[in-house]
Order: structure tokens, then sequence, then C-alpha cells
């Protein structure tokens, strides 16, 4: 981890790494419903690393919003992705986080991130919203719900909307 810099934690490394390479790593709330439902026993086991517990800003998970927006990339983050994202900027940390959205979130707007068991991102792209059925074309913009695996429908032939690299 990175020395002198507030290391943020994803998921992904709260679950794979050792406990003591935990130790003083920064954390959202919204982490703790995610490994209670998918790793029970590695949350018990978190109570010993001494993790920093933080809520970003409404300015820094404004700011984390309109990057994610102008890459595309909001209709594929949850809202705790978004709340490390927002938390990495309010202490100008380093984030550590193998989904490629956010590492590509990241590159994109110069914030500092390294993966937790993957390569990573090798390069940023930039996301849109494509109807399967009437191929109308959406940046998702002004979406306000959080669609991790499916983006939803399209508003105007009510088709599944799918994401395509731009």
């Amino acid at each position: 981890m990175t020395m002198g810099v507030p290391n943020v934690l994803d998921t992904g490394a709260l679950i794979n790494w050792p406990i003591e390479l935990l130790d003083g790593g920064y954390v959202v709330e919204n982490q703790r419903l995610e490994l209670s439902r998918v790793s029970p026993e590695r949350m018990l086991s978190l109570e010993a690393a001494n993790l920093i517990w933080k809520s970003p800003t409404i300015e820094s998970i404004d700011q984390a919003t309109k990057i994610s927006l102008d890459t595309g990339d909001l209709d594929g983050l949850s809202e705790t992705d978004l709340s490390l994202l927002a938390l990495v900027i309010d202490i100008k940390g380093h984030l550590y986080t193998d989904d490629y959205r956010i590492q590509n979130v990241c590159s994109s707007a110069g914030i500092k991130w390294s993966p937790v068991e993957t390569v990573g991102i090798s390069e940023t792209w930039n996301w849109e919203l494509k109807c399967r059925g009437c191929g109308r074309v959406t940046s998702g913009r002004g979406r306000t719900r959080f669609a991790r695996e499916s983006p939803g429908e399209c508003e105007d032939c009510g088709s599944e909307l799918r994401f395509r690299k731009v």
C-alpha cells in the first residue's frame, strides 16, 4: 500500500487481503452491508482490523457523480462504488479496487488507484447506453438509480438498454 497517502479500500481488498494489510485503510459504511451479505465470516474477522469508517461529503459525492457521468460509467456503479470514489476525492487518497468501471473513472479524473488482485485496466473508455430494440443511444444522464447489472429499459420502446463503448 502507499505510505503517507490515505488508502481507500474497496470490498475486494477487504475480502482478499490479509488483515494486517488493511490496517489504517479507509472504508465507507455501505461496505458493512456488502460484506455481511457476501462474506459474513470475513466481516467478523474485520473487526480486528484497524479500519477507518468514514462517510464522504456531499460535495465529493456530487464531484464523483459528475466524473462518472462524463465517462458514462455512472449507470454501472453501485452506491458503494460512488461513495468510495467520493471518499478518495475527499481525502486525496489512493484507491485499491479491482472494479474496472471505478478504475476507468479514476484514470479519467487523475485519481490514484491500484488493483487488488487483478492486473487492472490498461486504457480508459467512455460509455453510452444503447437500446437493443430501437437502437436509441443515451448517455444515461439524469438517471437517479444505480444499475449495477442492468441499466434498465428504453424510454421509447421499453427494450433492454446495454452499455456500449464509445
